[in-house]
């Protein structure tokens, strides 16, 4: 792998005879892996039941390394939430951020959303997880990600940080930036990474880094954690960042991350003196990884905590009796819940956001869309199908060895085996696949067109 100029001199000077070890890849192709969505299933359960190889993968226990040449997307586990794409060391960050049921976490730059899927499987549905991606485009592929996972609690938003940490002062126990960065531990993988990198590219990424880590420690209440991460090397945006932001935030101290089971400490020689570096934790290409920087930052537990703005309780929409019939028919536990509407459509709100101050905020989607009422009966949405398919009184039950499974993403009509007449979940392996509607002993296919696998 040929290096940028500027970086391989850079890299030498900081690392002397111990660049040709970090920077030679552990691979000789980039690593491919999954990470398991345990809202769906336990890494245990993945390993003894996948039908293709992966081993666990060193980063994060619920990761696992992958052949070269496995593409995940058209695998039926894919399109049911089970797992998610994403090179194996990317999932280190957000398992370092110790997220437990009933948190309140934000994830600040989310898209496309594997570190944020992981976030909310931690949160096991309890809690609430605000995601945010400030490019329109990109928040859109974060909530179709959120939604195939299966992820009820969710609030994503499409923001500039610095409206969050406003209208949100110390409201998360948990704050995870993986902020945008440079890309040189892309550079294998992407060639652009390597064609547009250049000093000012490093200095505006760091800059941009230094806003959004002065908003995530805003929202961040008094003793809570914050992980910055990237997937860069250079000092600017790593250790050196790490070392300005404790200087202007006294109130903050940098965890160790020594034992994290992975990757090198950070280096001294990329920060000022003083600067306790090797509290840090970096993933070499030596390392298996294609390159990423983490730090760790616990805000102290009598940290000044900012009174939250008032917010006006939101709007209850009355539940239509089309939905009341369709719920009690096909989801009874969710008859009961309230409903907010959003333009023809009706959402269930993420449990808990009701209390957050978000009603000025871009929202992308505050919960699970429902449905909409037409022509007087009610029409579930996929996403419904998607959360709540394993619970749905009537299901059609797939599985892998099923030649109905690839069918039914083709997007083609199935024959029903064990649902009756009417609106039905459609499962593989127990997993969701959408939803449809059975008659005659045949299912309507109503997965959505731009999901099918169509080759």
């Amino acid at each position: 792998m040929e290096f940028p100029k500027d970086f391989t001199a850079r890299e030498k000077t900081l690392l002397g005879d111990r660049f040709e070890e970090l920077y030679t890849y552990a691979t000789a192709q980039p690593a491919r892996g999954v990470t398991v969505n345990t809202l769906r299933c336990t890494p245990d359960w993945f390993a003894a039941h996948t039908d293709f190889a992966a081993e666990p993968s060193k980063f994060c226990r619920t990761a696992f390394t992958t052949a070269a040449d496995f593409r995940p997307g058209r695998h039926p586990w894919h399109h049911a939430g089970l797992l998610y794409a994403q090179e194996p060391s990317a999932s280190a960050p957000a398992a370092l951020l110790d997220v437990r049921p009933g948190m309140r976490v934000a994830d600040l730059c989310a898209a496309p959303g594997g570190k944020t899927s992981q976030l909310a499987a931690a949160l096991q549905g309890q809690g609430l997880l605000l995601a945010n991606e400030f490019v329109a485009a990109r928040a859109e592929i974060l909530r179709q990600n959120l939604e195939r996972m299966g992820v009820t609690n969710a609030v994503i938003t499409n923001e500039d940080t610095a409206s969050l940490a406003k209208a949100l002062p110390g409201q998360f126990d948990r704050v995870l930036v993986d902020a945008p960065c440079s890309g040189e531990g892309m550079f294998r993988k992407e060639a652009v990474a390597a064609a547009q990198h250049s000093d000012a590219l490093v200095a505006h990424c760091a800059e941009l880094g230094a806003e959004i880590l002065e908003n995530a420690a805003a929202l961040l209440a008094p003793g809570g954690v914050l992980v910055y991460s990237t997937c860069t090397f250079a000092p600017a945006e790593d250790e050196a960042q790490i070392a300005a932001f404790l200087a202007r935030h006294p109130e903050f101290t940098l965890c160790d991350l020594s034992g994290c089971g992975f990757g090198r400490p950070g280096e001294e020689n990329r920060a000022p003196a003083g600067f306790a570096a090797g509290c840090c934790r970096r993933i070499w290409p030596a390392d298996g990884g294609e390159g990423h920087f983490m730090a760790k930052l616990q805000k102290a537990a009598d940290a000044e905590a900012p009174s939250p703005p008032k917010v006006k309780p939101p709007k209850a929409v009355k539940p239509p009796a089309e939905w009341l019939e369709f719920a009690r028919a096909y989801f009874p536990a969710l008859a009961s819940r309230p409903l907010a509407g959003t333009g023809e459509w009706l959402l269930l709100p993420a449990p808990g956001s009701e209390g957050l101050n978000i009603a000025k905020l871009r929202i992308v989607r505050g919960g699970v869309l429902a449905g909409s009422v037409l022509k007087k009966r009610f029409q579930p949405a996929h996403a419904l199908f998607m959360a709540y398919g394993a619970d749905c009184t009537n299901r059609e039950e797939l599985t892998l060895a099923d030649p109905r499974t690839a069918a039914w993403l083709r997007g083609e009509e199935i024959d029903a085996a064990t649902a009756q007449n009417g609106w039905c979940a459609v499962l593989v392996d127990g997993f969701p696949l959408g939803g449809g509607k059975v008659s005659g002993g045949r299912i309507k296919n109503h997965y959505p067109k731009g999901l099918r696998n169509l080759q």
